[in-house]
């Protein structure tokens, strides 16, 4: 598939970070000039996390068709047969946690057309809750692969995360691994697939966007 979306030629930093970096290393230059190395160490300790934090480095992508890829970089905290509000049937959650530490942009899990997006407003309780997937603001993509099966992506604010940004809309199609989103400090992104696909990962493993298989769909 082509990829009629933004393109994505991993700049290293994340765009969504180059405002919160250039803000960051201005000030603890300020504070150096106006009040020394020492105060400015605090300064300068903010603008290497701001750094760690859009990091955005390019992955590699496995090649197993019926692979679904972690879409962000995290823990598992719960895998579960559920109910998939965006598609009403049950299906297996898969959830991955993300620290303030992690890579926070988001990747498609398979290669699939957009045939929803649904933004929901809601709180911001402790994304590492399973009560955030169904309380907390989310954006949810109901993707359809080439083969017919259907999956959700949901991309959930946590406590400290206030804004997801999804740059997809219906009808785009998405190649595994390509960049559709990204959520800025702290939160979770749930994957509801079919009963019948085989997750690949335990409650508890760390996981890297792209480059971790979380499950293979049948058929």
């Amino acid at each position: 598939m082509t990829n009629p979306v933004r393109g994505y030629p991993h700049p290293i930093i994340a765009r969504e970070g180059w405002p919160f970096l250039a803000a960051s290393i201005l000030l603890a230059a300020l504070i150096s000039v106006l009040a020394g190395g020492w105060w400015s160490l605090p300064f300068w300790a903010l603008a290497v996390f701001v750094l760690q934090f859009f990091r955005d480095p390019p992955r590699p992508v496995p090649e197993a068709s019926a692979a679904v890829l972690s879409p962000a970089d995290g823990r598992i905290v719960r895998i579960q047969v559920v109910r998939d509000p965006a598609l009403d049937r049950d299906s297996l959650l898969i959830s991955v946690f993300m620290n303030v530490f992690n890579v926070h942009s988001n990747r498609a899990p398979v290669d699939a057309v957009v045939e929803r997006v649904e933004y929901r407003p809601g709180r911001f309780v402790n994304a590492d809750l399973d009560k955030a997937s169904t309380e907390n603001e989310r954006n949810a993509l109901v993707l359809r692969t080439v083969s017919g099966a259907q999956l959700t992506v949901v991309q959930v604010a946590g406590l400290i995360a206030r804004r997801i940004l999804c740059y997809v809309k219906p009808g785009d199609a998405l190649v595994r691994g390509q960049r559709y989103g990204f959520i800025r400090f702290g939160s979770r992104v749930d994957v509801y697939l079919p009963t019948d696909a085989r997750p690949r990962v335990a409650v508890g493993d760390i996981v890297r966007a792209t480059t971790t298989i979380l499950a293979e769909l049948q058929g």
